[in-house]
């Protein structure tokens, strides 16, 4: 306890900084921003912002891209409770309650509740990532080559399994994100591969251009697309105060939802969004005021905001203790990271302490401006969506293909983001979702690094995955995930073919 008390102190010491909290400060308004403009989103957000980096210290670049990430938790129950437009995918379930809510004169005790319940969840899920981080740093530590690449092999497999939409669909996305990871010279033997004979591609292909095409640029054209139907809620947001009963109904839903969310954002292809739909079902069942719910129940908000800003903060525990993303936004991460030349994994609380216990410490600070910014300034935000977005865009495409060409000065990373840009719009189209690519990507040259590491110890012998307890059982657990996502498809295939 004491060790951990003053790693935490070393970490508050650089996270309040000047430059690391102005940065803290940057990430949380810019979060917040994006998570109430509709259609944007983290992920697209900071792959934009990626080139960026370059020019930051690992620790502050990593403090900024971390504020981006759980301000937009916040600042998508704006738009979700205000106009029913969730300005970000985990806030969809806000808009259930929040909006009638709204609607019945509660619009600020909605709002207040968005933002108490997101800050208490947020940091007690920081003190879990702080917690366990050093605890799971140590139990990494005895991992070999073989348990690396059965942990990677999981949770690529536990991505797939949770992903939207069809299991086989985000199967083939991972299993062709890895494919592009492995792209340029093999290290140990110096043959090229999948590079078509193109010398751009002899190093592989960037992170930035994947990141920024698939989830930036594709999703500006998607933007583009849908037109703008904006209707801001013309009555006032009135009294942010809860009553007696609302706070007594609240306070169970928010301690609820910070558990839930704990959990389900350590899970690889877990995530804000899978937490908040949890936590809705939860109180929808559970809950005292479960027979409100449809017509403005406080506990479908603090129960859902509670959750997904958790799982946003809980979500860091793998990347930092394992170097493993468990969703895209970690993935892009785990980018970040490579690009500033540190890799993610069990050494980092010994080679990189400054940006482990900084970045804990930094989430802190940042929900605590989150909590200060978020609730005064709900008129700024309100009156951001009026900005049309034939404004915006134009602007954004240039900062992007600028931030691109200054990578490596190469106007072919320019051509490759477009390329990317109009696949990611195509995936979108044919409903293939790009974060098991995106996490394929970059797991890929990770898994096969420690494949062949496992190989020349066990001179060949496939068994040395078996053989060892931690890759047998991380290996079964992928398999049963495997078998529960197939077996109803087996049985309805089965009843279909006995009712023919």
């Amino acid at each position: 306890m004491e060790l951990l008390l003053t790693n935490l102190a070393h970490g508050f010491g650089v996270a309040l900084s000047l430059q690391n909290i102005s940065f803290a400060l940057l990430g949380a308004l810019i979060g917040t921003a994006i998570g109430v403009l509709p259609g944007i989103g983290p992920v697209a957000t900071i792959s934009l912002l990626l080139p960026i980096t370059f020019g930051l210290p690992a620790t502050t670049a990593i403090i900024m891209l971390a504020g981006i990430f759980y301000g937009a938790q916040y600042g998508g129950s704006t738009t979700a409770i205000l106009l029913n437009l969730p300005g970000e995918v985990s806030s969809v379930v806000t808009t259930l309650e929040g909006y009638k809510m709204a609607r019945n004169g509660r619009a600020g005790a909605a709002l207040a509740t968005a933002a108490i319940g997101s800050f208490f969840a947020g940091s007690v899920a920081t003190v879990l990532v702080a917690a366990s981080g050093p605890l799971l740093t140590q139990v990494a530590l005895s991992f070999g080559p073989a348990d690396y690449f059965s942990l990677m092999l999981l949770g690529l497999i536990i991505a797939s399994v949770l992903a939207q939409g069809s299991v086989i669909k985000a199967i083939g996305m991972v299993v062709f994100g890895v494919a592009l990871g492995l792209v340029g010279t093999d290290v140990q033997t110096g043959q090229q591969r999948f590079t078509f004979g193109i010398p751009e591609l002899s190093d592989g292909i960037g992170f930035v251009p994947v990141a920024m095409g698939m989830f930036g640029i594709a999703e500006i054209i998607l933007n583009l697309e849908r037109p703008e139907a904006r209707s801001v809620l013309t009555t006032k947001v009135g009294s942010l105060f809860l009553t007696r009963e609302e706070f007594k109904r609240a306070t169970p839903a928010v301690l609820r939802g910070t558990l839930v969310g704990s959990f389900l954002g350590i899970l690889p292809g877990g995530g804000a969004s899978l937490a908040a739909f949890g936590s809705y079902m939860m109180e929808r069942k559970i809950s005292k005021g479960r027979h409100l719910f449809g017509t403005g129940a406080i506990e479908g908000v603090a129960g859902p905001e509670a959750a997904n800003n958790a799982a946003a903060q809980t979500s860091f525990i793998p990347l930092l203790t394992l170097g493993i993303p468990s969703n895209a936004v970690m993935a892009l991460m785990v980018g970040a990271l490579i690009i500033q030349g540190i890799q993610p994994g069990p050494r980092m609380v010994e080679a990189q302490p400054d940006l482990f216990w900084g970045l804990i410490a930094s989430m802190w600070v940042g929900n605590l401006m989150l909590l200060v910014i978020n609730l005064p300034l709900i008129g700024m935000w309100v009156a951001l969506l009026k900005v049309p977005y034939k404004y915006l865009y134009p602007s954004i495409l240039v900062f992007c293909s600028i931030g691109v060409y200054s990578l490596n000065n190469n106007v072919f990373d320019v051509y490759m983001t477009v390329l990317f840009a109009v696949f990611g719009y195509m995936c979108s189209k044919l409903k293939l979702e790009a974060a098991p690519l995106l996490i394929g990507f970059v797991l890929g040259p990770m898994m096969e690094e420690h494949l062949r590491r496992a190989m020349l110890l066990s001179r060949g012998d496939w068994g040395v995955f078996i053989q060892r307890p931690i890759s047998a059982t991380l290996l079964g657990i992928g398999a049963v995930a495997l078998l529960a996502m197939a077996l109803p498809n087996l049985r309805k295939g089965k009843e279909k073919a006995m009712a023919e």
